[in-house]
């Protein structure tokens, strides 16, 4: 038996009308890669937290906002439905769906996962849960202010004996920080959960100016099933603070593994049925095997195909597509 057959039985085979009690968690640190862009309105966001549960002084932290986190995995999984051609892009198509505006389907993976809000048009809650993750480190340990200019053609700052001037300063996130993360899954197909655990191990790039820098790792390091919520993010950085003796600048590895520990630590706290906890080697098969599954079409298509007919049948016996019905 393979490692996903393990837990399959864990999903329904289809998505329930009112809450079930099955969630998924996936435990992850989010490690950036380059010079990510985590702001709004031109500066960092930042928050003062305690800087571990017993560790009481007071540290300002970097904060990764929950739409930074989801939006750039929901836009790789809508990229992999319309090479699928479970969706498209062409308006005029009969599958098209708009992200988040009034010409969303409302009945494809994305809309059905991801929920959507659009007026009188409908709305539908996200069965993807996530929240605002904090830095491991301090705020002033993890970013760098970059100044940023706009050559000539000839890769020059002058041109015509006329000197140009640099146009813009960011501050940035600096390489190898850090932001312990849960992200939950509620009440899922097996197929759905293959599609968010997918779109997880699949994104690169978040923040802004993302297709010039943003790169972040996700280390996966564990899969929980249980009958609700576990711990935050917060409640995560600040326990790995603690068990790190607060040396944020440990190798990822190190960090992983106390990271690891950790997680078994808090989760032993949690008023939580624990059905299913993954981590080390049975984590490591499961994401070979989910990979193997995303490196061929064959093994994919009628897994997403099979997804797309589930949220399609969900909104039309309980969601936006329903209301359409009862008018008629």
């Amino acid at each position: 038996m393979t490692q996903l057959e393990t837990i399959q039985s864990s999903f329904s085979k289809h998505f329930p009308r009112l809450a079930g009690g099955r969630y998924v968690q996936f435990l992850m640190l989010r490690h950036s890669q380059s010079f990510p862009v985590f702001q709004t309105d031109g500066v960092l966001n930042t928050a003062r937290t305690q800087a571990g549960i017993k560790s009481p002084e007071m540290m300002s932290r970097l904060v990764l906002f929950k739409r930074k986190q989801t939006t750039p995995e929901r836009l790789t999984g809508r990229e992999l439905l319309r090479s699928l051609g479970i969706t498209s892009g062409e308006i005029d198509a009969p599958n098209y769906c708009e992200y988040n505006g009034e010409k969303s389907c409302k009945k494809c993976p994305d809309c059905i996962l991801y929920g959507f809000a659009i007026g009188d048009s409908g709305s539908e809650r996200s069965k993807v849960y996530s929240d605002s993750a904090f830095s491991l480190s301090a705020y002033e340990q993890s970013h760098r202010s970059f100044t940023f200019n706009a050559p000539f053609e000839g890769g020059t700052m002058s041109e015509g004996g006329k000197m140009r001037s640099a146009i813009n300063e960011l501050d940035h996130v600096i390489p190898e920080v850090t932001f312990p993360t849960v992200e939950t899954l509620r009440d899922s197909t097996y197929e759905g959960f293959l599609y968010v655990l997918g779109n997880l191990i699949r994104t690169r790039r978040y923040g802004a100016q993302e297709s010039r820098t943003g790169t972040v790792k996700n280390h996966l390091l564990g899969i929980v099933i249980s009958d609700g919520e576990i711990f935050s993010n917060l409640h995560f950085t600040q326990a790995l603070y603690d068990a790190l003796n607060g040396d944020t600048t440990a190798a990822i590895a190190d960090i992983k593994a106390q990271a690891t520990t950790v997680i078994h630590t808090l989760l032993a706290e949690e008023p939580v049925r624990i059905y299913q906890t993954l981590t080390g080697e049975p984590l490591k098969t499961l994401l070979d095997e989910v990979l193997a599954i995303y490196q061929n079409e064959a093994a994919l298509t009628p897994i997403i195909s099979t997804l797309a007919t589930q949220t399609q049948t969900y909104s039309e016996t309980y969601g936006a597509e329903s209301n359409k019905k009862k008018k008629r």
